[in-house]
């Protein structure tokens, strides 16, 4: 519900799975696995209104997305655990710093499109994220793809597809990982699935500023709670 309502949702399900004893890379895997089924149905939902931006196609971001997705999950299998662990809270830090960037700061209409090299560069930095973590791409996509020249809806519905896509590659890599806990993301993702639906039903309801201000105070106790473990 949370992520049909504001986003964020990897900021809740992230501590529960650390609670039942996982490890920080298993917890962030089955985290991954679990949330997917919803992210593809998000994405399916706009992918007809899903676009490329000047220069670069729709088909290319796809490309790149895989790639660096790929990578990004192949990065978090041969790092240590201790090492992801460490890791973890910064990780926390910069998703929730994004997270409060995009939420509450305004942003000024751009006025100079970036260049398709250097959108591509900057998609596929993104996506080896994503691969990797993932917390925070939603924004850092938004942010990237409305500076190539897309306007808010669209680059909200590619944006979509995208994460989809993304988390596609990171999913099919981690289904060979004995650090997956199926059962916990089985679980976790029918809670996903029948959560984006109805907080999609209830989503003019709600207040989205104050479910934004929630989230980042979630991550901001997580990344207290991390540093502390640490």
């Amino acid at each position: 519900m949370q992520n049909a309502f504001a986003g964020g949702g990897a900021f809740v399900l992230l501590p529960a799975m650390l609670l039942t004893g996982m490890d920080a890379r298993a917890a962030n895997i089955t985290c991954t696995l679990a949330l997917f089924p919803a992210q593809v149905a998000a994405g399916w939902t706009g992918a007809r209104r899903a676009s490329g931006t000047a220069g670069l196609s729709l088909r290319n971001l796809v490309i790149l997305s895989l790639a660096g997705g790929a990578l990004g999950a192949a990065l978090l299998l041969i790092s240590s655990a201790q090492f992801f662990a460490h890791l973890l809270p910064y990780l926390v830090l910069f998703a929730t710093l994004v997270f409060a960037w995009g939420s509450l700061a305004r942003h000024p209409e751009h006025t100079r499109r970036l260049h398709p090299v250097l959108t591509a560069a900057l998609h596929l930095i993104i996506s080896i994220y994503g691969g990797y973590f993932g917390g925070g791409i939603g924004f850092l996509m938004l942010a990237t793809f409305s500076a190539a020249g897309l306007t808010t809806r669209t680059a909200a519905l590619t944006k979509n597809v995208l994460v989809a896509v993304i988390n596609a590659s990171a999913v099919v890599i981690f289904a060979f990982s004995s650090y997956a806990r199926w059962s916990s993301a089985a679980l976790a993702s029918v809670g996903a699935l029948v959560g984006g639906f109805s907080g999609g039903l209830l989503l003019r309801r709600i207040n989205e500023r104050a479910l934004r201000v929630l989230v980042i105070l979630i991550g901001s106790a997580l990344t207290i709670g991390l540093f502390l473990r640490d």
